[in-house]
């Protein structure tokens, strides 16, 4: 091989050599990428839990359509903090049941006649406060229906559910 034709050979061959290490060092055409998304939820210091998961109940019972005072009833539960904070800033809620006509308002459904209802008001008690870790906190939710929501209902039964929660 003369010297011309081993010169080229050589350029050849560094052009080549050139060729693949950019294609190492940068992203070549048939390369791809994919995202990912990390997340993460730090939980509070304090965590606060129903000493029981059992269905609670408020039993309104006979009400007098004629009757002038408002039927109420109570239920008690109760519930403990724990984590890694001495003490717990808590906060019980309700939401506003299964048949609410907007926020902030209750009403219990007839058991047969559907689109019957009847206004109610519930209260908790405590519904916020502090509590020490591992202390019991006890609650009382008070469930009332006044006269006038009662006064005009169809007879019958009526019902609503609502979700307790208690936080953090």
């Amino acid at each position: 091989m003369n010297r011309l034709a081993r010169h080229a050979a050589n350029a050849r061959a560094q052009v080549l050599a050139a060729a693949a290490a950019a294609c190492l060092a940068l992203p070549c055409a048939a390369a791809d990428n994919a995202s990912i998304t990390v997340s993460a939820t730090v939980l509070s210091k304090s965590n606060c839990r129903f000493s029981s998961n059992a269905t609670l109940a408020i039993n309104l019972g006979a009400i007098d359509p004629s009757g002038s005072t408002t039927a109420s009833g109570n239920v008690g539960t109760s519930f403990k903090c724990g984590g890694s904070a001495p003490t717990a800033s808590y906060t019980v809620t309700a939401d506003d049941g299964l048949y609410s006509p907007g926020a902030g308002l209750r009403r219990l459904r007839h058991a047969t006649v559907t689109t019957e209802f009847m206004d109610y008001s519930l209260a908790i008690s405590p519904s916020a406060g502090l509590a020490n870790k591992n202390q019991v906190v006890n609650v009382t939710v008070t469930a009332d229906v006044a006269p006038a929501a009662y006064g005009g209902a169809r007879s019958g039964n009526y019902s609503d559910t609502v979700v307790l929660t208690v936080s953090p």
